[in-house]
């Protein structure tokens, strides 16, 4: 039996470093490295809710989808959205044949700020 709360615990903190590791770079005009760690914090969130509802350790996946389909969360289509567009940066970091359009500063700071929104949403709902 594994600890749950631990579990969370773990994920929603990492996360959070990840996240803040997102606006470090987005600063740094690093933009698609942002977007790759605005993947990895939501990544992150979501697994602390598979270990919640499962309350067992998160099967190791990076594919939003397939997370979430081992939670009870409701995303709206705004969500849902952002979550697309986040799974096209997530490639960059772990295929390098794959390289995503760069986004202008302004839609990559969009994105951050949506996710940043979305993380608090979804700790919340723990």
């Amino acid at each position: 039996m594994i600890n749950v709360e631990k579990q969370i615990k773990y994920w929603v903190e990492t996360g959070e470093d990840d996240l803040s590791t997102a606006q470090y770079l987005y600063e740094g005009k690093k933009l698609i490295q942002c977007l790759f760690f605005c993947h990895l914090s939501i990544e992150k969130i979501i697994k602390a809710h598979v270990s919640k509802f499962t309350k067992d350790i998160p099967e190791r996946t990076h594919n939003f989808n397939r997370l979430l389909l081992k939670t009870n969360l409701n995303l709206n289509e705004s969500q849902k959205e952002l979550l697309g567009i986040l799974m096209i940066y997530q490639l960059e970091g772990r295929y390098p044949e794959y390289y995503p359009q760069i986004p202008s500063a302004g839609i990559c700071l969009s994105y951050l700020q949506q996710t940043k929104e979305l993380f608090e949403w979804l700790k919340t709902m723990l």
